[in-house]
């Protein structure tokens, strides 16, 4: 049985989903720009392909004693009012082939699992990898579970589940828009380029893997 594996930001969803949270996040208060201002730098410093891998262990570091239940409670919000709209209608119509087939879909995302929750659920899937943030009464520590699933990260946690669940690299299919998934993009057995960056595209040229370009989303209704 083929496994699809999708990232999620500017692969499914239009923008990074963290971002579209964040914003909310901070409408109501309940993260300072204080906590994050480090993120305009971080973008940069990804798009001049010098990334610091550790960004979102540092970032999360700022965000101790926040409530658990007000982090998922945004994100639903967050989901129906801007990630929802802006889900890629081609990436949607891939993941539905794919369960009509029988074939498992999960998400592999740098971002946190309480924003992805919703996207899950719409799609009906389960067991994802993301990023996790750690809670000790209720509140966040300032800490994550594990590491983030970013760059080489994120390829040695896909493993982990593939060799845990008995699934063979072969039978896998990634789907990623970014230069920093090119490790697992290698490792899976049919690796397609979603609206590539340019070191992506580059890559995927020069090894023949599939490119995908979708524009149309969903749109509020």
């Amino acid at each position: 049985m083929k496994i699809h594996i999708f990232d999620v930001d500017y692969t499914i969803v239009r923008k990074t989903s963290a971002e579209y949270f964040v914003k909310m996040a901070m409408k109501e208060g309940i993260i300072r720009f204080s906590q994050i201002c480090r993120l305009p730098v971080e973008w940069i410093k990804y798009k001049l392909a010098r990334p610091d891998n550790d960004f979102i262990e540092n970032t999360v570091k700022k965000l101790s004693g926040i409530e658990k239940h007000d982090l998922e409670r945004i994100a639903e919000d967050c989901f129906l009012k801007r990630i929802k709209p802006n889900i890629y209608k081609g990436a949607a119509e891939l993941i539905w082939d794919a369960q009509k087939k029988g074939e498992r879909v999960i998400f592999a995302t740098s971002s946190f699992d309480f924003i992805i929750k919703p996207l899950e659920r719409f799609f009906g899937i389960e067991g994802s990898l993301a990023s996790e943030m750690e809670y000790s009464d209720g509140k966040t520590t300032g800490n994550l579970v594990g590491y983030s699933f970013f760059g080489q990260k994120k390829k040695k946690a896909a493993m982990t589940w593939m060799e845990r669940n008995s699934i063979r690299p072969q039978d896998t299919l990634f789907y990623s828009d970014s230069y920093t998934d090119i490790p697992l993009l290698e490792y899976c057995g049919t690796p397609a380029a979603v609206n590539p960056d340019r070191i992506l595209l580059r890559k995927a040229k020069k090894l023949n893997w599939k490119v995908l370009k979708f524009k149309e989303v969903f749109g509020k209704k």
